[in-house]
């Protein structure tokens, strides 16, 4: 029977996302807890604000590249997962139109921008290590920011007022925020596929590339989030806003497995609905609420990877366990 050897190797493969955010979340403390490097934060927060989109464009591209055209199709369950993102978001936009001054503002704001929040572009690539369908999470991710791009500037004007900002304007800044990010990977990618095969075929031999690229993303994302909720400066309403963001995530993501298993693809709905795009929330956040409410996405980005990084331990050991039955199945003497 084999033995499982743990090798720094597959440590650091098992445990990516987790030392990914201890390593993000570390840099921006040590950087905010010695003064001599504060001359260099601006540099550092352009480049971190110029890296991040090429790692996900690559990542992105790389998952592109593992997914046929003609499998990007819709599902009955995205339908389901389009009503519940925009239903409850028109739903609390309405609330809190009709109620302005109602308590808690600043929670159902933040449960606002997570509920509305398109799904995160690396969802395919933790889908894929799940077991997932990445293609049908890369079509929903489309689907989900169009949805988003109409919206957002549609509603959000009747709760923050937005002047001398259109509606036309406003979707033309999110399409500009979101396209590069989704369409150029996939036309990209595609075009590989047809034009250079034997590429095509070399990039398919590095399957855990993209995940990597994800961890490296990851600890620039965890170190920008720590930066805002340190900076927020919202006193009490911090907890607020956090508990909001919590119950969220937890909310999505067992709504989506909920409505997954009806159609045989909880891991795919429930990655789909429960992982954000936080980057693209904390923008949101910024450009058309208020500063303090993009700290949601900040607390967002840990829930959710905290939880991936319960569910890919859980398969992890799921299959371990598989693997170690059939090694003991195959090398059991046989008898006659």
């Amino acid at each position: 029977m084999g033995e499982y050897r743990y090798t720094p190797v597959k440590f650091l493969r098992d445990w990516a996302l987790i030392i990914g955010m201890i390593v993000g979340a570390s840099l921006y403390l040590v950087y905010h807890a010695l003064p001599a490097l504060h001359p260099a934060g601006p540099v550092l927060e352009q480049i971190a604000k110029r890296v991040q989109p090429v790692l996900l464009f690559i990542m992105l591209f790389l998952s592109f590249c593992r997914i046929e055209p003609h499998q990007m199709r819709p599902h009955r369950w995205m339908l389901w997962l389009l009503l519940v993102q925009a239903g409850f978001f028109v739903g609390l936009a309405l609330l809190l139109f009709f109620c302005p001054a109602m308590p808690l503002r600043y929670g159902i704001e933040a449960a606002m921008l997570c509920l509305i929040c398109p799904t995160a572009t690396a969802c395919a690539v933790v889908t894929g290590k799940l077991g997932g369908n990445m293609a049908g999470v890369v079509t929903y991710t489309v689907l989900i920011n169009l949805v988003v791009a109409v919206l957002v500037p549609l509603l959000v004007p009747l709760i923050h007022p937005m002047a001398g900002l259109t509606f036309g304007e406003s979707f033309a800044k999110i399409l500009a925020k979101v396209f590069p990010l989704l369409i150029l990977p996939a036309l990209l990618a595609w075009l590989v596929r047809y034009l250079m095969p034997r590429f095509h075929a070399w990039l398919m031999r590095f399957p855990d590339l993209a995940f990597y690229i994800w961890a490296v993303s990851l600890t620039l994302a965890i170190a920008m989030s720590t930066r805002a909720i340190v900076h927020n400066g919202a006193g009490a309403v911090i907890w607020e806003i956090g508990l909001a963001s919590l119950l969220s995530c937890a909310f999505q993501f067992w709504l989506g497995r909920r409505i997954g298993r009806r159609y045989k693809c909880p891991v795919s709905a429930g990655q789909a609905l429960g992982q954000k795009n936080t980057v693209f929330g904390i923008w949101m956040g910024y450009t058309f609420l208020t500063p303090v409410i993009s700290v949601a996405g900040g607390f967002y980005t840990i829930y959710h990877n905290v939880f991936n990084t319960w569910q890919m331990y859980r398969k992890r050991k799921r299959d371990e366990a598989a693997q170690y039955i059939q090694d003991a199945i195959s090398t059991r003497p046989h008898t006659s």
